[in-house]
């Protein structure tokens, strides 16, 4: 039974909030079969249905003559998802994803552009526009983006992002304020790819969890006692910066972690296994993708050839310190390997499993993101419903 109150202005809003949560569960109800549901009168569920129908959430339907029950036919009621449409960006050195979702959090519309290497802030941002521009978004009530580095989402200043250094500031939320008539935020987006890994795939939705984003960079969003923790300076989870080794060192702007781990490293790995081999084709394919070079490596790898196996395994070895270190401090129960690495899948499992084998405690259970690369816009959307439910629903007002 959903929460409702009793008495003047607040038992109206809280009744509607209960009764708006229940109907977005489902395709249509009765009136009385509502009522039954959240526990409160008829009268009362009727008062709350026409407030919510003037404000166009809510639409009355046709007589439920399909009914077996006796007497008069129940008058059927719905949520308009319609009425209104969140949007979900994500912004990442190699491409911009943009995704519109109706307020039951239906995706109506997407679009992924590339982005030039090296692209700069502001045409990146740009990029970003004209996709958004391409999905004919309309009608929007909310807007979350997610970007690499550190975002104080208070306020949407970006204040380290060593991949992308002309995004440092507030340009984007700047940008994103001035182009879209709606309430902007901005976040992390590792963290957000947590949110979307745990919203679009029910095994995720673990109490105790930690999500890796493995690429050019590696983070951590790390989600314990079933709530997404930040830390005291909003970066708990950048991993990347983590010296486990005994040569451990950052380079171009990477921190020690990621420079052993990472894309580059996976490249070189893999250039130098087939440049010993004699894989001149295979070494002429890297050097011809220029920065897009990790993608041909993982691609490799995901077809079996030696050179890129052999490279993933010698990361999955360095990775697994990292995992075995986020198991000692967090215990969580599940870790899920998202990011571009995601798409090694069982070859990458496999060589990390490998490699957490004998280790003295029991390692959680880890898997690979099916997300892949659209977790961060999937995560950016949830947060987005999230809001509307908080300020335009009044559902948060239901939890202590």
């Amino acid at each position: 039974m959903e929460l409702v109150a009793a008495g003047t202005q607040f038992m109206r809003e809280v009744n509607a909030a209960a009764i708006l949560r229940r109907l977005r569960a489902e395709p249509s109800m009765s009136v009385s079969a509502l009522a039954k549901a959240v526990g409160l009168s008829r009268q009362a569920v009727t008062r709350s249905l026409n407030a919510l129908a003037e404000e166009g959430l809510v639409e009355f339907g046709s007589l439920d003559r399909d009914s077996n029950r006796a007497g008069r036919p129940a008058q059927l009621v719905r949520f308009r998802a319609e009425a209104g449409h969140v949007l979900g960006l994500s912004i990442s050195p190699q491409d911009v994803r943009v995704a519109v979702s109706d307020l039951a959090g239906t995706v109506v519309a997407n679009e992924v552009a590339q982005l030039p290497a090296g692209a700069g802030g502001e045409e990146a941002v740009e990029t970003l526009l004209a996709a958004v521009a391409r999905t004919g978004a309309a009608g929007l009530w909310f807007a979350s983006a997610g970007t690499p580095g550190i975002v104080d989402p208070a306020t949407g200043v970006i204040k380290l992002i060593p991949s992308m250094p002309g995004l440092a500031g507030d340009l984007l939320v700047r940008r994103l304020k001035d182009a879209l008539d709606c309430p902007v935020y901005l976040d992390n987006d590792v963290k957000l790819a947590t949110q979307g890994e745990r919203w679009r795939e029910p095994g995720r939705r673990e109490d105790s969890l930690v999500m890796l984003h493995w690429g050019e960079r590696v983070g951590a969003g790390i989600v314990l006692n079933g709530e997404l923790y930040r830390g005291a300076s909003n970066d708990a989870g950048d991993i990347g910066f983590l010296d486990l080794f005994e040569d451990g060192v950052g380079k171009d702007g990477l921190g020690p972690f990621e420079s052993a781990v990472g894309g580059a490293e996976i490249v070189r790995l893999a250039r130098t296994a087939a440049e010993r081999d004699g894989d001149a084709a295979f070494t002429a394919l890297i050097e011809a993708a220029g920065e897009r070079a990790l993608d041909v490596v993982l691609d490799a790898a995901a077809d079996g050839a030696p050179p890129a196996l052999e490279a993933i395994d010698a990361v999955s070895r360095r990775f697994a310190t990292g995992v075995a270190v986020i198991r000692a401090i967090l215990d969580p129960r599940l870790v899920v390997i998202g990011g571009p690495l995601a798409r090694c899948g069982e070859h990458l499992l496999a060589a990390v499993r490998r490699h957490l084998s004998g280790l003295p405690l029991e390692q959680p259970a880890l898997e690979v993101s099916r997300l892949q690369d659209d977790a961060v816009v999937l995560g950016a959307l949830r947060h987005s419903l999230d809001e509307i439910e908080r300020t335009r629903f009044g559902l948060a007002r239901n939890t202590p």
